[in-house]
């Protein structure tokens, strides 16, 4: 059981550095999955299933698929906050989405959706949480179903035309 569940999950603030800027003068798409990966691992690490667990060969979380959205564009320096709503689970994958927003001027930059799958790592197959994370992952979600759903969430793309 987690201590105290914040509801969105706050991950630690992140500073764009100048190895992630492209020829545009801006983060490089490529990064922000980076500052989003940085944020699961920071949930990851509160469900026990983190980069300790990963370590120890029982098991670790595989993403299968992520939607991104660009909103506003980020610049050097920029500092950003990471909020993550988890979704929905069962017992052995998650579906959170994540929202990126510009620490100073407050703008949502990016966001991003996510299913990711628990592995055991011997045989490198799908397999269930262990009973301790289903239950952290049952008071986040309880935690977390209040919050408003993003539009975003479940967006398919495509060419839209008039």
């Amino acid at each position: 059981m987690l201590s105290q569940v914040e509801a969105p999950l706050i991950c630690p603030r992140e500073r764009v550095i100048e190895d992630w800027i492209d020829y545009n003068g801006h983060l490089n798409m490529a990064y922000y999955n980076v500052i989003f990966d940085h944020g699961v691992d920071h949930f990851y690490d509160l469900l026990n299933v983190g980069a300790a667990y990963a370590s120890s060969g029982v098991g670790s979380c595989f993403t299968l698929e992520v939607h991104l959205h660009y909103v506003q564009e980020l610049k050097l320096g920029d500092e950003v906050e990471v909020r993550l709503q988890l979704l929905d689970f069962d017992h052995k994958r998650l579906h959170y989405y994540q929202e990126m927003y510009h620490c100073t001027d407050g703008y949502l930059a990016a966001t991003s959706e996510q299913i990711a799958l628990h592995v055991d790592m011997t045989s490198r197959r799908s397999a269930p949480f262990p009973a301790d994370v289903t239950n952290k992952l049952s008071d986040v979600l309880a935690a977390h179903q209040g919050l408003p759903r993003s539009e975003r969430i479940g967006h398919s793309i495509g060419i839209r035309r008039s």
